[in-house]
């Protein structure tokens, strides 16, 4: 069944730049706004660690002067920014970062990892259909810190494959988001991310372009009790039901 994502599409305005507040890391702020933390680094000329501060004002999409051809300018220009004490931010628990390395190893071979035929990396205008990223009972899950359904949580056994729901790239591989585990995170359009949390092994690499039901993972049970995978959708940010866009299970 060949769902199309435009019809449920919440009316969420696409946010141009934030202000950060105390306790957020970028890895919370590109998750939280739905963008991909390396684009919001180079959009704001941030290196690694990716260091920021309270009160700083990020932007969020590309400036316009980036995107205009140069022109010739006969004064230089430079910095004009104030200079700021820049100091380390400690995660809140509401938002459970943690500074964690962002890769993870990755044992699966390469014979289960299926090569993308995609000949234009680009992201299309719509997502053209969705797909279930695991086989296995499922529940709707909830977080306190937001209203209503967060996701769906899949129980399947170790190892089980976790597939691509849609076709996208790859925007973070890791597990700096402390009770996620090892996560993925793909972006499908410019508007929409998909989340796949709890992996016992991540089979891509950031940056990756991929097919949907290519195999990204294997369920497990990091940072849970529980073997399950925890997926979830999200729009400009804003946290979708995915049963709403998922194919009915029979």
């Amino acid at each position: 069944m060949i769902l199309n994502s435009q019809p449920e599409l919440p009316d969420t305005p696409k946010q141009t730049s934030y202000t950060v507040q105390s306790g957020d890391t970028l890895f919370a702020i590109a998750w939280y706004t739905g963008n991909d933390y390396q684009d919001i680094a180079k959009w704001n000329n941030l290196a690694s660690p990716y260091v920021i501060y309270p009160g700083q004002s990020l932007h969020l999409q590309p400036l316009a002067s980036n995107l205009r051809p140069s022109s010739n300018v006969k004064k230089p220009t430079g910095t004009t920014s104030k200079k700021n004490t820049k100091m380390s931010i400690d995660p809140k628990e509401s938002q459970a970062y943690c500074d964690c390395e962002p890769n993870v190893n990755k044992p699966v071979t390469q014979a289960n990892i299926k090569k993308s035929k995609r000949l234009v990396n680009e992201f299309p205008e719509r997502v053209s259909q969705w797909q279930w990223p695991a086989k296995g009972k499922f529940e709707q899950s909830q977080n306190g810190a937001e209203a209503g359904v967060n996701g769906v949580d899949i129980y399947a056994p170790p190892g089980s494959n976790v597939v691509a729901a849609a076709a996208g790239k790859v925007v973070y591989a890791g597990n700096a988001l402390r009770g996620y585990g090892n996560l993925i995170i793909i972006k499908h359009t410019d508007s929409f991310l998909s989340a796949y949390a709890h992996n016992e092994s991540i089979a891509v690499s950031e940056r990756d372009w991929i097919e949907a039901g290519q195999v990204i993972g294997k369920v497990g049970s990091s940072g849970t009790t529980t073997n399950k995978l925890h997926f979830e959708i999200r729009y400009r940010g804003k946290s979708l039901d995915p049963l709403k866009y998922l194919p009915k299970q029979p």
